[in-house]
């Protein structure tokens, strides 16, 4: 079949950025690539590709549910057969998170360079900071490395390692860890800290839950990092819960707003309070503390 664009105008920077991830994350079928770009003074372009047929008033009555906000019109168009998913890659635009502006290298000549400025590139792993998910950490890591200081950080499920960077940018002193199950992950997360010139500052292992020899002898972290899953968090509740100091805190991210309970509850059942619950496009950010 042959490929199809599905195009809308905003003049609202944050709807056009909700739409898409509504778009991206509860649609069926999801897009094969997906793209946000300034077209015009006050005006930014949503384009997304699809292999499979899809109908743009189809799209715009599912997520205008999510985003709660009149919706431009969606346009559906065919077009050449191109390798659409590199070119909406691409262009990916920065991402602002409190203190924190994420940008790949297509934008290194257009975003101030500073210290909280932070360079990745869409990939084989997880964490542009374009998903909720990246952003709500990143937002959670700048509000709370503004009000506390944390000697020892574990990011649990690095992906593409931006958490890790952004806390070793705010944190200078901090001793972080980043681990991620997938060794390509790992791999992609320890390039990403050598292009941040943070690398060594953080040590990275491939390592499944917190079953790794560093993280089993490490006395606890006064930070704790998971942004994965529902499923998993839930799961490795009590091993996470042993690895979080008296006074620790942790962000826990992954998780479908309906599914929030269930996680809160079970770290509810190993100590933990819930501080604040962040919602964005239908994804939450948990902060955790101890009782």
């Amino acid at each position: 079949m042959t490929l199809q664009k599905v195009v809308a105008d905003f003049t609202d920077r944050d709807l056009a950025h909700h739409a898409a991830s509504a778009l991206q994350d509860f649609t069926e079928p999801a897009p094969d690539a997906l793209t946000i770009f300034e077209n015009g003074p006050g005006r930014w372009r949503l384009e997304a590709f699809f292999n499979d047929w899809i109908d743009g008033r189809d799209i715009a009555s599912e997520i205008a549910g999510l985003v709660h906000k009149e919706l431009p019109p969606f346009l559906v168009e065919r077009v050449p057969d191109l390798n659409w998913v590199a070119i909406s890659q691409a262009a990916l635009p920065p991402v602002t998170a409190g203190r924190f502006v994420v940008h790949g290298s297509h934008d290194r000549n257009r975003v101030a360079r500073g210290p909280s400025t932070i360079l990745i590139d869409a990939g084989e792993a997880f964490g542009t900071a374009h998903h909720a998910t990246t952003l709500g950490c990143l937002q959670a890591i700048d509000r709370l490395t503004r009000a506390e200081a944390f000697d020892t950080v574990l990011d649990l499920g690095c992906g593409s390692g931006v958490l890790a960077i952004a806390l070793a940018k705010a944190m200078p002193g901090a001793d972080i860890i980043a681990t991620d199950m997938d060794a390509q992950s790992v791999k992609v997360a320890a390039e990403n800290m050598r292009l941040n010139g943070v690398a060594n500052r953080i040590a990275t292992a491939v390592a499944s839950g917190v079953d790794h020899p560093w993280l089993r002898q490490s006395p606890p972290f006064g930070l704790i990092i998971a942004n994965i899953l529902a499923g998993p968090l839930i799961r490795l509740a009590p091993a996470i819960s042993r690895k979080v100091a008296r006074t620790g805190t942790l962000v826990l991210s992954g998780i479908l707003i309906p599914q929030a309970p269930q996680v809160i509850a079970a770290y509810r059942a190993c100590g933990f309070h819930l501080d604040r619950h962040d919602r964005i496009v239908g994804w939450s950010t948990l902060t955790l503390r101890r009782r």
